[in-house]
C-alpha cells in the first residue's frame, strides 16, 4: 500500500510538474534580435521551452483545465537570452603551477575541479559554452551535465585540440627528452593530411562535437613563437574536408596573419584570438565569411599575469608581453571592417566565472553593447549551428534566459551583477 501511494504521489508531481506554466515579468526585455529593448513583457516558458512572448505582465491561461502557474517576478530586471561563451576550457584555471599539474594531476583530478568551474561559469550568466580543447575530460564533463549529475552550461566541446609536432597544444613541449615521447594522433597531433584526417576520425570516435586545430604558435604553450603557421594549407584542408564529412564545424587557434590565411582559405568556420591580422586576412574574413571570436580578457588576464614574476616559464613571458595588449586594437579594426563577431573569452586562461568582463573590453574596443550582447547570444548561436535552438527570446526556442540588476546598455558593470539564470526551463539562480 505504501509502494502504491508513493507511486501516485510520484506520478501526481511528475504530472505538476510538466504541466505548469511560468511567467517571467521582465521589466526590461532584450531579446538578442531586435535593437531596442522593450518594456514590460512576459516571457511564458512550458517545460523546457519559451512558448510566447507578450506584452504587459500576464499569467492568463485559456487551457481547461487550467494549468499550474509559476510567476517570476523580474519587474525591475533586464532580461536576456542565456549567454554563449564560444570559447572556455572547463579543465583547467590559471595558475603558476599548471606546468606542473601535468605531471601531478591525474584524469580524475581535473574532472573533479571542472565540476566547479562549470557550475561558477553557468551562475554568471552563460548558460552555453564552447569548449575548445582539454585532456579529452570534458567530453565526460558535458555528459555529466547532460544527465544532470552537475550543474553547468549546455556545452560543446572539441575535446582534445589537433596540432603539429611541437604545435601550439603538442602536449609535451617543454619536457625533457626522454619524457617527450611522439605524440600521434591519439594525443591531437598529426603531421600530413593523412594523420589529420585520422585525428579529426579519432575526435569523432571519442564523442567530440567539433573540431579544433591550432593554425600557428600559442602564447601559454612552452615553445618560441606565439605566431608561426603550423599547419600546411594542404594540411588545415584535409582537416575541413574531413570535418565535414563527420558533421563537424572548425574552430582555429591563430595569431599570426599567414596560418590565418591558410585557415580561411581552406573553409574553417572561426579564428579564434586573431591577434596579428592584416588588411589582407581582413579581407577573407569577409569574403569566405568567417566568424572572428576575439578573447580580449584573455588577453588582458596573459598580460597582467606574465608581469609577476614566475607566474610563467620563461619562454612564454615575453610572449604573453607582446600579444596580450594587441588584441583590443584587432578587434576594434576587425569590426569597423565589418567582419562577423561572436563572443569568446579564453576562460581558464584567466579566472571562471570572470566571463561578463569580455563585454566591457569589447565595448572600450569600439563595439556598442548591443551589438556585444547579440554577440554573445544571436551570433554565437548562429556560428555553433544551433540558431534555431538558441540565442533569441523568441517561441520555440529553448528557456535559457539571465536576468541583471541594472540597465547594462547604460554600465557594463552591470553585466556582472546576474540575479536570475534560467537554462533549459530549469532555475539555477533566483
Amino acid at each position: 500500500m505504501k509502494k502504491l501511494l508513493l507511486s501516485i504521489t510520484c506520478l501526481l508531481l511528475i504530472t505538476f510538474i510538466y504541466a505548469q506554466k511560468t511567467y517571467i515579468w521582465c521589466g526590461t526585455l532584450i531579446d538578442g534580435i531586435s535593437n531596442e529593448p522593450k518594456k514590460n513583457m512576459t516571457i511564458v516558458v512550458e517545460k523546457n521551452k519559451i512558448v510566447a512572448i507578450e506584452h504587459g505582465f500576464s499569467s492568463k491561461t485559456s487551457a481547461s483545465p487550467a494549468p499550474a502557474i509559476n510567476i517570476i517576478d523580474l519587474k525591475t530586471k533586464t532580461v536576456m537570452p542565456g549567454w554563449i561563451d564560444m570559447h572556455v576550457h572547463l579543465e583547467f584555471e590559471t595558475s603558476p603551477k599548471r606546468q606542473i599539474e601535468g605531471f601531478t594531476y591525474n584524469p580524475a583530478d581535473y574532472a573533479y575541479q571542472s565540476v566547479q568551474f562549470s557550475e561558477v561559469t553557468l551562475l554568471a550568466g552563460f548558460t552555453t559554452v564552447r569548449d575548445l580543447a582539454g585532456s579529452g575530460v570534458n567530453i565526460s564533463l558535458r555528459n555529466a551535465i547532460n544527465k544532470g549529475w552537475i550543474k553547468g552550461p549546455r556545452v560543446y566541446t572539441a575535446g582534445k585540440a589537433i596540432s603539429t609536432t611541437g604545435g601550439h597544444i603538442d602536449p609535451t613541449n617543454g619536457y625533457r627528452k626522454d619524457l617527450m615521447g611522439d605524440p600521434g594522433t591519439l594525443d591531437g597531433v598529426a603531421n600530413g593530411a593523412d594523420e589529420c584526417r585520422q585525428a579529426v576520425r579519432q575526435r569523432y570516435k571519442e564523442g567530440s562535437d567539433l573540431i579544433k586545430i591550432t593554425a600557428t604558435g600559442g602564447v601559454l604553450s612552452v615553445a618560441k613563437s606565439s605566431s608561426n603557421p603550423q599547419f600546411t594549407e594542404e594540411e588545415v584542408k584535409a582537416i575541413v574536408e574531413t570535418a565535414k564529412d563527420y558533421g563537424f564545424k572548425v574552430a582555429v587557434h591563430a595569431h599570426g596573419a599567414e596560418g590565418m590565411k591558410r585557415a580561411i582559405r581552406a573553409g574553417v568556420n572561426s579564428i579564434e584570438h586573431g591577434t596579428l591580422m592584416d588588411d589582407e586576412t581582413i579581407a577573407l574574413f569577409i569574403q569566405y565569411g568567417t566568424w572572428y571570436v576575439p578573447t580580449l580578457t584573455a588577453g588582458a588576464a596573459v598580460a597582467d599575469s606574465a608581469k609577476i614574476p614566475g607566474y610563467y616559464p620563461a619562454l612564454v613571458t615575453p610572449k604573453a608581453l607582446e600579444i596580450g595588449p594587441q588584441i583590443k586594437a584587432t578587434l576594434a579594426k576587425a569590426y569597423k571592417a565589418g567582419v562577423k563577431i561572436a563572443f569568446g573569452t579564453d576562460a581558464g586562461v584567466y579566472k571562471h566565472g570572470m566571463n561578463w568582463l569580455e563585454f566591457g573590453l569589447m565595448n572600450e574596443a569600439g563595439m556598442p553593447i548591443m551589438e556585444i550582447i547579440k554577440a554573445a547570444t544571436i551570433n554565437a548561436a548562429e556560428l555553433l549551428g544551433e540558431k534555431d535552438k538558441l540565442g533569441s527570446i523568441e517561441a520555440g526556442k529553448l528557456a535559457d534566459i539571465v536576468a541583471v540588476d541594472g540597465d547594462p546598455l547604460k554600465d557594463v558593470k552591470v553585466f556582472g551583477k546576474v540575479v536570475f539564470v534560467m537554462k533549459d526551463g530549469v532555475v539555477y539562480k533566483q
